[in-house]
C-alpha cells in the first residue's frame, strides 16, 4: 500500500457563489477530497470568488495599478501543494469567468524558475471536476488541462471527471432528484481522478521531480540545446 502522507493537494473552486451559498461544484470536490483525506493528504480548499483576485497576467497586479490583489497569498498555497485540481460550473457550454481568471493567474506566474532552472510548477499534477446541467464537460475539461500542461504541470491519465444534467433547464448536481451524487459514471470518474493524482504526486515527490534535463531555461539561455541541431547550420 502506498503512503500518501506528506502529499497536500488544492482545490480551487470557480463557483459564481460566493460562501456559505451552496455550490454544487463543491459537492463533487467533497467526494474528491474525501478520498484524498482518508489516505493522509493535507487537502485545502478555495472559493476563487470569497478572495478579491485582480485581473491580469502579472503576479501581483498592485504592481500594475490595482489597489487590491489577493492573488499572491493565493499563490503561495499553490505552490505549497503537490496537487491542484481545478473545480468549476459550466455557462454557455464554457468554464465560468471565476476559474478563468485563475487560470490567467496561475499563468502570471509560470516564468518563475525552480532551483535547477525549470519552470516551477514542475513535478506538481493537475486535474479538474466540473458540474452544470448542459453540455460542455469535455470542452471545459480540455481546456483547464491543455491550460496546466502548458504551464508545466504533469497531467495523469483520466485526470478530468465531470457531472451534467439534461440539456436545458433542470436540477443541479446537489438538487434532490437530480440523481448526481449517486451517478456511477460520475463517481468512477471521480475516484480514477483522484487516485490517479495521487499515484502520479508521489512518484513525482519520490523522484525528486521531473528529471532536469533537457527542460532547464537556465541552460538554454546560456546556450545549451540538448541535442538540437537547428537545420540552417547543416
Amino acid at each position: 500500500m502506498t503512503d500518501f502522507s506528506g502529499l497536500r493537494a488544492l482545490f480551487i473552486n470557480g463557483t459564481l457563489k460566493r460562501s456559505p451559498e451552496p455550490s454544487n461544484t463543491q459537492g463533487l470536490i467533497d467526494a474528491s477530497a474525501a478520498i484524498m483525506t482518508k489516505n493522509g493528504v493535507q487537502v485545502e480548499q478555495i472559493r476563487a470568488v470569497d478572495h478579491d483576485i485582480a485581473t491580469g497576467v502579472w503576479p501581483d497586479m498592485t504592481e500594475h495599478g490595482w489597489e487590491v490583489d489577493e492573488w499572491p497569498q493565493l499563490q503561495r498555497k499553490v505552490m505549497d501543494a503537490g496537487i491542484l485540481v481545478l473545480a468549476g460550473p459550466i455557462w454557455l457550454g464554457d468554464n465560468s469567468s471565476v476559474l478563468k481568471r485563475v487560470v490567467e493567474r496561475l499563468y502570471a506566474n509560470s516564468g518563475v524558475l525552480n532551483d535547477r532552472g525549470q519552470y516551477a510548477y514542475y513535478g506538481r499534477v493537475g486535474g479538474c471536476l466540473l458540474t452544470g446541467n448542459e453540455d460542455g464537460v469535455k470542452h471545459c475539461a480540455m481546456n483547464i488541462l491543455y491550460s496546466l500542461q502548458h504551464i508545466g504541470y504533469t497531467i495523469p491519465p483520466q485526470a478530468d471527471a465531470g457531472w451534467i444534467g439534461e440539456a436545458g433547464p433542470g436540477p443541479s448536481y446537489l438538487d434532490p432528484g437530480s440523481g448526481g451524487p449517486g451517478n456511477d459514471f460520475t463517481n468512477r470518474n471521480t475516484t480514477f481522478m483522484t487516485w490517479n493524482l495521487l499515484h502520479f504526486a508521489r512518484l513525482l515527490q519520490s523522484n525528486g521531480g521531473v528529471p532536469a534535463r533537457g527542460n532547464q531555461r537556465t541552460e538554454w539561455d546560456a546556450g545549451a540545446r540538448f541535442d538540437f541541431e537547428n537545420p540552417e547550420y547543416r
